[in-house]
């Protein structure tokens, strides 16, 4: 979109994704905990690869044509990126909890901008490559590796950024000349078919309240993401990308609340450190747009 339709809407709109989506992180945790985290998000991608082939069929240029693409090897290579990033950092709730996870986590828009230069050839300045190293700084803050309470679980989200910054950097180079659908499509049905073999040989049986959590947990994955297509009508990405960080604040809240978590001082002082470079990056991209 060239212009905003509406972007208060916009903004309330990507306000109540994030919101959603910390919810959903809320349920994974419990869910994760209690039962295999592959037969969890194996059933979380049945949901998807459902919901997004019914987009495809209700597409005005036929289901066939909508699906197509001439990039299906990097589809493929996204759509294994993808999966290990949410096996990863669900993983990572259910050790270390969802505040540490998602404060690690936070670095990821900062290493999409470092992995923009070699994969993309897309120049970055030295404001963004100081931007990143803040956020690394930021991510040391947390781990505090050396000072006796560091963990090879905390390493857990920082892997799944890293994982999901390479996934969006290829999502970007496969939308260069093709239409975005198919790279929205093929993620979650070849991600279903890769987590119905990971995920089948451990399911086991719920008790009747975790199926309805289960339940939920489906529905609000695909409520967030309608959420945010709605939002990304209304609005730039780019406008709109910084109120993305108010995850962290919803999650946090969850974590406190329902799951007795602490937020410790290095935690919330690199999370506070990482945020801030990463808006800084954003503003830079912003001025030279």
């Amino acid at each position: 979109m060239s212009s905003s339709r509406n972007p208060v809407k916009g903004i309330w709109l990507m306000v109540a994704a994030v919101a959603a989506f910390a919810a959903q992180d809320g349920f994974s945790k419990h869910l994760a905990g209690e039962y295999s985290t592959l037969m969890i998000i194996m059933i979380r991608y049945w949901v998807f690869a459902g919901f997004v082939t019914i987009l495809a069929l209700r597409r005005p240029e036929g289901p066939r044509a909508a699906i197509r693409s001439g990039r299906l090897g990097a589809h493929l290579i996204r759509s294994c990126l993808l999966v290990a990033e949410i096996c990863l950092i669900v993983w990572g709730y259910t050790l270390i909890g969802l505040i540490e996870s998602h404060a690690v986590f936070a670095i990821c828009p900062l290493l999409i901008v470092a992995l923009s230069g070699p994969i993309l050839g897309e120049r970055i300045v030295w404001q963004r490559w100081a931007a990143v190293a803040a956020g690394l700084l930021g991510v040391i803050i947390i781990l505090r590796p050396g000072v006796g309470v560091f963990s090879w679980a905390a390493l857990l989200p920082l892997v799944a950024a890293f994982f999901f910054a390479l996934y969006s950097v290829l999502t970007r180079l496969t939308t260069r000349d093709e239409p975005t659908f198919p790279a929205f499509f093929w993620p979650g049905v070849i991600g279903a078919l890769l987590m119905t073999g990971l995920g089948l040989p451990h399911l086991e049986p719920m008790v009747p309240q975790d199926m309805a959590f289960l339940a939920i947990y489906c529905a609000l994955s695909i409520f967030s993401h309608w959420l945010l297509l709605k939002c990304y009508e209304q609005i730039e990405a780019a406008r709109v990308q910084p109120y993305a960080y108010l995850q962290i604040v919803f999650v946090t809240i969850i974590g406190l609340t329902i799951y007795g978590e602490v937020l410790e001082l290095p935690v919330a002082i690199g999370t506070a450190v990482i945020v801030a470079a990463g808006l800084y990056a954003l503003s830079l991209e912003r001025k030279s747009a």
